[in-house]
């Protein structure tokens, strides 16, 4: 069993920055891909970044040059910095993992499942 916790979203003024953060506990695996997906209100669910257990990060190209994934992996944790955010970043963040090396956009390829967290962002 494997639980995520997100946090740090909020209220921000477009320009504005905030860091999320996702904290694993239970099993952890050797091999994996952590993503972020984001799913604003009457969307569908879509990718924005991922990291793979090697390191490798890839991004949407709507948030490349303004967000950036990093993990400290003695806490379990990644995080999302997100800079010069935009009213149309406005979502619900979630974190999953997927339980391979393979990396894939997907959500419906991975695993486990954080409750997400609210950023909304005012223009």
């Amino acid at each position: 069993q494997v639980q995520l916790v997100e946090s740090g979203g909020g209220l921000v003024q477009a320009g504005g920055s905030l860091r999320l953060s996702c904290a694993a506990s239970g099993r952890t695996f050797s091999n994996y891909v952590m993503a972020w997906f984001r799913q604003a209100p009457g969307k569908e669910r879509e990718y924005v970044a991922a990291i793979r257990w090697s390191g490798s990060t890839y991004y949407r190209d709507s948030v490349k040059g303004r967000f950036t994934l990093s993990r400290d992996n003695a806490k379990n944790t990644v995080y999302l910095q997100m800079n010069s955010l935009k009213p149309e970043d406005t979502a619900v963040y979630y974190c999953a993992i997927r339980r391979s090396s393979a990396y894939t956009e997907g959500p419906d390829e991975y695993d486990y499942w954080g409750q997400g967290t609210q950023v909304t962002v005012s223009s």
